[in-house]
């Protein structure tokens, strides 16, 4: 793989198209990672991985992956708050389709929350609404994330400028 690699937790990911332009422009590897197949770029750079349908397959793929690549040179893309947890516990970037990146110092409020909203839907017996939906404005923070997280990681790889 190449110096920066993005893996996608694709199932259920809107921002897969986005990924591709902002990899192309990095040239960095990207890894497609899902129960079943996407269409994927015809790019050297872009892979699909289809993982078994079991429980977990594509996060433990993900996450695994994830601790195999260079501490920095790795970015996930995940709703998911415990895949999130592992691969900042890897030493991997990850952001949220919506742009707002998970770090070590916000992870922990965000499983308090996953687990106060889990035990609010369970009270409501199905009741509510779910999250919101995916807007312009996610889509360009998101773009407008990746690309920070992208060359923050780059410069990271050239080490510290001489003085």
């Amino acid at each position: 793989m190449s110096s920066l690699t993005i893996l996608i937790d694709a199932d259920a990911c809107p921002v897969k198209d986005e990924i591709y332009r902002v990899a192309e422009r990095y040239r960095a590897e990207v890894r497609v990672v899902s129960n079943a197949p996407f269409r994927i770029p015809d790019s050297p750079r872009v892979k699909r991985v289809v993982v078994s349908d079991s429980f977990d397959a594509a996060d433990d793929w993900i996450a695994d992956a994830a601790d195999a690549l260079p501490k920095g040179k790795c970015v996930v893309v995940t709703g998911d708050i415990l895949l999130a947890e592992r691969c900042l516990k890897a030493g991997a970037r990850v952001l949220r389709h919506n742009g707002e990146e998970f770090t070590p110092a916000s992870i922990g409020g965000a499983i308090a929350t996953r687990a106060i909203m889990a035990d609010l839907r369970a009270g409501m017996d199905g009741v509510g609404g779910g999250p919101a939906p995916f807007s312009k404005a996610d889509r360009s923070r998101f773009l407008q994330a990746l690309d920070r997280v992208m060359v923050g990681m780059g410069r990271q790889a050239l080490g510290p400028r001489p003085h």
